[in-house]
């Protein structure tokens, strides 16, 4: 068999446990890029909302965040609707902790397991390496006197397919996991900050 489809019959079933591991993981990246598009999202619209909040205008305010998509924005609703409410401080800042922690664990779901395809592919890729490693020189035992170069080197660039194929798999996981992780940190930070200023605001107004 020859072409792209030889070449990964060739790779053995390595190879197409690693094309089953490098679509799932392009799904699931192209998953969590959806969902964490906007949660960074929302400076202005909480910006406005401060402003009315500060101006004594609280059903406005809250009412400008209801539109908002950053967990930052959602997190700033709950806190004004629990000083609304007129919500004690420290049950109020319980609330909200879980809340955040709810925002973050949604935003970080399935990372790691982007991470642990990162980690496996290339040793995957290696394991396909060193069978094929063992297969081609099984093969040019078997050969005795009738081996020649062309046999052993086909033998190891079969093997070495599986390798490529596993780091393929493993730097887009890599690269995605470490960027979505980061996006999810500077998102809690945004939360933190947007719980913080609104604290500060209210205070001000005492």
């Amino acid at each position: 068999m020859s072409g792209p489809f030889g070449m990964l019959a060739a790779g053995g079933p390595v190879i197409w446990l690693l094309i089953a591991l490098s679509v799932f993981s392009l799904a699931l990246i192209a998953a969590k890029v959806w969902q964490m598009r906007a949660v960074l999202s929302g400076a202005e619209l909480r910006e406005r909302a401060y402003a009315l909040w500060a101006q004594g205008d609280r059903v406005g305010a809250g009412a400008a965040l209801r539109d908002g998509r950053a967990p930052a924005d959602r997190i700033a609703l709950a806190a004004m609707q629990g000083l609304l409410a007129g919500q004690r401080r420290p049950g109020l800042d319980a609330d909200l902790e879980w809340r955040g922690n709810a925002e973050l664990a949604a935003m970080n779901r399935h990372l790691r397991l982007l991470d642990l395809i990162a980690m496996v592919s290339p040793l995957l890729g290696l394991l396909g390496t060193v069978l094929g490693m063992i297969k081609a020189f099984q093969e040019l035992a078997m050969a005795e006197g009738a081996a020649n170069a062309s046999l052993l080197a086909g033998g190891i660039w079969e093997a070495l397919l599986t390798t490529a194929a596993g780091l393929l798999v493993a730097i887009p996981a890599a690269v995605a996991a470490g960027l979505l992780a980061d996006r999810a940190d500077r998102a809690a930070l945004l939360i933190e900050a947007a719980v913080g200023r609104l604290f500060t605001l209210e205070e001000a107004r005492r």
